[in-house]
């Protein structure tokens, strides 16, 4: 049977850090509190001049170069972001543009922090129906421009960053040894709106707008949410989480990775954490992850990967891969 798997992968952040100090120069916080609550040291924030497009682009050229691959083989490009360059075109097109792929398939998706995983899911309809031969899937956000920098509960959580992987169809015998994406679980509740929102839109106010969390109730859904789709990824690839070797959330506050990795019976060991260097990067916070477990050999190939998210929406969701 045909599989789709991931061959290479990239990451990027951009040059400026924030530290924890710098954020309590302006806002009523300290060091202390936000590592308390939070783990977070430090994260990087994007140039006045860059959009969210330079940053999917620069991750989008390692993921390439890890592959053996270049712009020409490139037909089809899905991009998972919240903080577009413009309403449109999408984010994807513009990427499409600066890399100078070929005329292909290129559209944005929109889950939010849950966006890599949703994603990936969507490129994995196209790749293992033969209906894409190299696809790139990039998470990119500009979160530290959706920041109330009066709200210390939400800016202190944020950063900028793209994490980036190019998937090919590979054969498999249809087992769990085979290489590839092997299961998923994706999730929305819309009536959960109020407690992770933008209150700005095109069609409402036709403002940007600024992030707006109720964050002990996010927190209180991400663990037992998270870990529901967790367990039925895993039924769906047919393993274990026992069996898994990396463990890579979605980088949202140490706290919440902990308490699902004790909920699921996971070794501590085996998660992959970057929250206190990268804070919240959104869509961007897996692939971060991953890249950098790949770059520091923690991460190798042939090995059971488990990822997940969770976002605005509320959506959430979460993928078991074979790298």
């Amino acid at each position: 049977m045909l599989r789709s798997a991931v061959t290479g992968v990239g990451g990027y952040l951009p040059e400026q850090i924030v530290t924890n100090d710098d954020l309590a120069k302006f806002v009523d916080t300290s060091d202390a509190w936000i590592r308390e609550r939070t783990g977070i040291r430090q994260r990087h924030k994007a140039a006045e001049d860059q959009p969210v497009s330079d940053l999917a682009v620069a991750a989008a050229k390692r993921a390439l170069a890890a592959a053996g691959r270049t712009v020409d083989e490139v037909d089809m490009i899905v991009v998972a972001t919240t903080t577009p360059d413009l309403t449109f075109p999408s984010v994807a097109a513009i990427v499409q543009r600066k890399l100078g792929c070929p005329v292909g398939i290129a559209f944005d998706v929109q889950a939010v922090c849950s966006g890599f995983v949703y994603a990936l899911s969507v490129a994995d309809g196209f790749v293992a129906r033969n209906r894409s031969q190299c696809a790139l899937v990039i998470g990119a956000e500009t979160m530290t421009r959706l920041m109330d920098w009066t709200d210390r509960g939400t800016c202190v959580l944020f950063g900028d960053g793209a994490g980036a992987v190019v998937v090919e169809p590979v054969e498999g015998e249809g087992t769990t040894a085979d290489r590839g994406l092997l299961g998923f679980a994706l999730r929305a509740d819309g009536a959960k709106q109020d407690l992770l929102y933008v209150d700005g839109g095109v069609s409402t106010n036709g403002q940007i707008g600024h992030l707006r969390m109720q964050g002990n109730q996010v927190f209180r859904h991400a663990v037992v949410n998270i870990s529901e789709a967790v367990v039925a990824a895993a039924a769906d690839a047919g393993v274990n989480v026992a069996d898994v070797d990396w463990f890579i959330p979605h980088q949202a506050n140490q706290r919440i990775l902990e308490g699902v990795a004790k909920r699921l019976g996971i070794d501590s060991a085996k998660v992959i954490s970057t929250v206190a260097k990268h804070a919240n990067t959104s869509a961007a916070s897996i692939p971060l992850a991953l890249y950098e477990g790949i770059s520091d050999g923690r991460i190798k190939p042939g090995q059971l990967l488990l990822m997940e998210a969770m976002g605005g929406g509320l959506t959430w969701g979460a993928c078991v891969v074979r790298l």
